[in-house]
């Protein structure tokens, strides 16, 4: 999270700093033991959208029902359909219902819960973490191109399903930095919130997705996708696709930085990416990635 602050008259104490750090660690786990975790100020249209490419027996047509529900959301849905990622013929649609054909389900769930954040962001209660928010939520965006991306070049998993775990990546942060409004002191204290961050956002992450009952592949990828990055065991799975996501994300712009990086990341190496294939990964998507990104991230 980017540094925030507060105006205050002082400095909060060292025990008043863990005192609170103590109680939102508390409240974190009591949500995550709840019922049913969820993003504060979530629009409804989003969750009926998620209820409904859930139902095995939903159709077409009545998700296009849904959906054109609310109209900002079914013109995020036409201008990803018609991204140059995802209309590589050049073949523009201007209906809702061929578009989400085109995208199918997995996309249109990442571009329900893209416009939910949106909105979220937009919240006058959380005006005081405007920027850190923004911050956080423009690099899972990057991270959901770059893994539709990588997955299509390197034909590794399904690059909907990919870009779908690249968005909700940071959804376990997003939630925590939405909770910490109501504890201001963690704000004057980086090491102490980040240390929460750290030890928390996987099982948030988790809950959450859990909770709008996303495939388990994708909560699995979710959770596991920093640890991916040190671990050296096991068979390649989603998890190195997200970490190698991050990592270019990140590094796309240093290649020299990227260069070092690569060998020394672990999903990296399971995935068999070279500082030569990615620098000619990064130059070919450049397009994809630009249009994915606008189109995800307004």
């Amino acid at each position: 999270m980017a540094n925030a602050s507060t105006n205050t008259s002082a400095a909060p104490s060292q025990e008043t700093l863990s005192s609170e750090a103590m109680r939102f660690v508390e409240r974190l786990a009591a949500d995550v033991a709840g019922d049913a975790i969820e993003l504060p100020s979530y629009p409804e249209v989003a969750l009926r959208v998620q209820r409904v490419l859930v139902d095995v027996n939903a159709g077409t047509e009545r998700v296009v029902k849904v959906v054109s529900s609310e109209p900002m959301l079914a013109s995020r849905i036409l201008n990803v359909a018609n991204s140059a990622a995802m209309n590589r013929n050049g073949k523009q649609v201007s209906d809702l219902r061929a578009a989400a054909m085109r995208v199918g389900f997995d996309t249109l769930r990442t571009v329900a819960i893209g416009f939910a954040v949106a909105q979220l962001r937009k919240a006058a209660a959380f005006r005081s973490i405007d920027k850190p928010m923004n911050q956080l939520w423009q690099q899972s965006v990057g991270i959901a191109a770059m893994s539709f991306v990588l997955s299509r070049k390197l034909q590794r998993f399904v690059p909907d399903v990919a870009m779908l775990a690249g968005l909700v990546s940071g959804v376990g942060k997003l939630y925590i930095l939405t909770r910490s409004t109501q504890y201001p002191g963690l704000f004057s204290d980086p090491v102490s919130y980040h240390s929460v961050e750290r030890e928390w956002h996987p099982q948030v992450a988790r809950s959450i997705l859990e909770n709008w009952k996303l495939a388990p592949q994708i909560i699995e990828a979710v959770g596991d996708m920093e640890e991916a990055a040190v671990d050296d065991r096991g068979a390649m799975k989603l998890a190195d696709l997200l970490s190698a996501a991050q990592l270019l994300h990140t590094m796309k712009g240093t290649p020299e930085v990227l260069d070092a990086a690569l060998s020394q990341n672990n999903a990296c190496l399971r995935l068999g990416l070279t500082a030569a294939s990615c620098q000619t990964l990064l130059a070919e998507s450049e397009a994809e990635l630009a249009s994915l990104t606008d189109a995800l991230g307004k």
